[in-house]
């Protein structure tokens, strides 16, 4: 499983630990993943997801996992996040129909 957020994309970064006398070692810097269960108010269901608490306070700050993914383009989803993103504006559009 790779350590990347569903949502927002946000993967390993790659750096240096610089010590006293000024040497340098690879090191990665990993994002904060957590598997947490978010509900879709369109869908009336949870979803399981991999999400950076980045992107969790994002999701809240927005208003819920809908809003979030109808403003976010596709190319920072995953494939599960692209599939729930289609199933809930198809939802929508059938609601203002």
């Amino acid at each position: 499983m790779s350590r990347i957020c569903e949502l927002t994309g946000k993967g390993r970064q790659v750096g240096h630990n610089v010590s006293h006398a000024n040497n340098k070692t690879k090191r990665t810097f990993l994002p904060n993943l957590q598997n947490v269960t978010l509900m879709s108010d369109s869908l009336e269901k949870s979803v399981k997801l991999r999400v950076s608490t980045h992107g969790l306070r994002s999701v809240e700050h927005v208003g819920g996992l809908d809003n979030w993914l109808v403003k976010t383009s596709d190319d920072d989803l995953s494939l599960r996040a692209r599939r729930l993103k289609r199933e809930v504006a198809k939802k929508l559009a059938t609601a203002a129909a």
